[in-house]
């Protein structure tokens, strides 16, 4: 079988979408959710041999590319190849986040401006190009993987919570901005889920990062605004914010 032959065998392509953070976990996990459901994905990821063997599931649906998002600098001009190379852009999401560990009485300047660097900063670096391409199409879906952690302030790690809810409040303020264009934008906010990350955390009742992307994907096909995954976490959500701050601190949640 010829490549068109293999191309038409899979079917039409039914969207096109570009996945930073694509090389483990619930990045990864949405890319295989979108290649599933007939996209053309752009997968960027500073890990090349993860990437690779994800493109190779799908060469013929799937661009690869390796990025560092601490190298803001390079987005736009990366960000463009990518849309070409695609043959347009209808989604992006940015999948890429950092929760290193941090003990109790512990307070690094270097580790907390690593986790900014890669959940917000880079984060922004991404959406705000696709934001203009967007906007000017009149057109297209962002969305950013936050995070329950964002919710209130809590002890175990500030920067990471702090890096989730200000990634929350950007994607909020592009929703506003970009709501007279057509565009959608939609903040995930996961509680409990199996990836690379929480590895070795235990936690209860966690789903897996296939799950949780077929979630994702899903309302990034019709909703904007923000979305639990799975939807009881919006439940304990408004339990934890409706608590007073002068309880709050004594709890270790």
């Amino acid at each position: 079988m010829d490549h068109a032959a293999e191309k038409a065998a899979l079917g039409p392509i039914t969207g096109r979408a570009l996945v930073v953070g694509a090389s483990s976990g619930m990045g990864a996990a949405i890319v295989r959710e979108l290649l599933a459901r007939g996209f053309a994905v752009a997968a960027v990821a500073r890990r090349g041999a993860e990437l690779e063997t994800l493109r190779a599931e799908a060469p013929e649906r799937i661009h690869t590319r390796v990025h560092d998002v601490h190298a803001t600098g390079e987005v736009p001009a990366l960000f463009e190849e990518l849309v070409r190379a695609l043959g347009g852009l209808d989604l992006l999401v940015y999948a890429a986040g950092v929760m290193p560990k941090i003990g109790p009485l512990e307070f690094d300047t270097p580790t907390d401006a690593e986790i900014l660097a890669v959940n917000t900063v880079g984060a922004i670096a991404w959406c705000n190009p696709a934001a203009e391409h967007f906007q000017a199409k009149r057109a297209g879906v962002i969305v950013g993987i936050g995070s329950i952690a964002g919710d209130r302030g809590r002890k175990g790690n500030p920067v990471y919570g702090a890096s989730k809810a200000a990634l929350a409040h950007y994607l909020e303020a592009l929703r506003n901005r970009l709501s007279d264009y057509g565009v959608r934008v939609c903040t995930i906010r996961p509680g409990f889920v199996e990836t690379p990350m929480t590895a070795g955390m235990n936690l209860p009742g966690a789903i897996t990062a296939a799950a949780a992307a077929k979630t994702i994907v899903s309302y990034a096909r019709r909703g904007s605004g923000v979305r639990y995954v799975p939807m009881k976490w919006l439940a304990v959500s408004l339990v934890i914010r409706s608590i007073p701050s002068f309880v709050f601190r004594r709890l270790t949640i």
